[in-house]
């Protein structure tokens, strides 16, 4: 854990951080162990090691560095009330960060284009789709392996007051902003 913990928290957020301070913002970068961001359980009972669950968060902190006018950068490595660091999925960690601070939009970034109902053609990308939908294309087999824990996140982000989430690909340029700006969006939209 403490490798994970060197890499995730003192490489990667810190390099996340520097590009955006780079391209003008002010990024800040914590992790869930910082004032107590992100409380973490054992997953499954401890048979995973040092992967954990959300237990609790407390957006404090965030509601300062918001309010400032900075950018936090969280990585998702917490602990437990006993200091234990786990490492958590990053998506389940911003989708309970999203509901805590009362967000309206949820955006997970990933390496496809969304929700493909056949992941051989780049046309069958679901635009939009209600949680009903979600739960029929799981059980068809249409979302499936590493999508799962992404469309499970959003549809509890959702079940916690967030409007919509979105499932948007982070190597297209300026995904984020077509998202968010555009009415066709980026990626596939969840709604409740």
């Amino acid at each position: 854990m403490e490798i994970v913990e060197m890499v995730l928290v003192g490489k990667v957020n810190k390099s996340l951080v520097s590009l955006i301070n780079k391209a003008g913002g002010i990024g800040v970068g914590l992790c869930g162990k910082d004032a107590r961001l992100i409380t973490a359980r054992p997953a499954r009972g401890g048979s995973l090691g040092f992967v954990g669950e959300v237990s609790a968060v407390d957006t404090s902190i965030l509601d300062s560095i918001i309010k400032s006018g900075a950018i936090p950068v969280i990585a998702s490595v917490a602990s437990d009330k006993e200091g234990q660091a786990y490492n958590i999925n990053a998506d389940t960690a911003a989708g309970e960060i999203a509901a805590s601070l009362g967000a309206e939009k949820l955006i997970l970034l990933t390496d496809v284009p969304g929700i493909m109902l056949d992941v051989n053609d780049s046309k069958s990308l679901v635009k939009e789709i209600d949680i009903k939908g979600i739960k029929k294309l799981i059980e068809d087999g249409k979302v499936s392996g590493g999508m799962i824990p992404k469309v499970e996140c959003c549809v509890r982000s959702l079940a916690q007051g967030v409007r919509t989430a979105s499932i948007v690909d982070g190597r297209l340029p300026h995904s984020l902003l077509l998202e968010i700006l555009t009415d066709e969006g980026a990626g596939t939209m969840i709604v409740g």
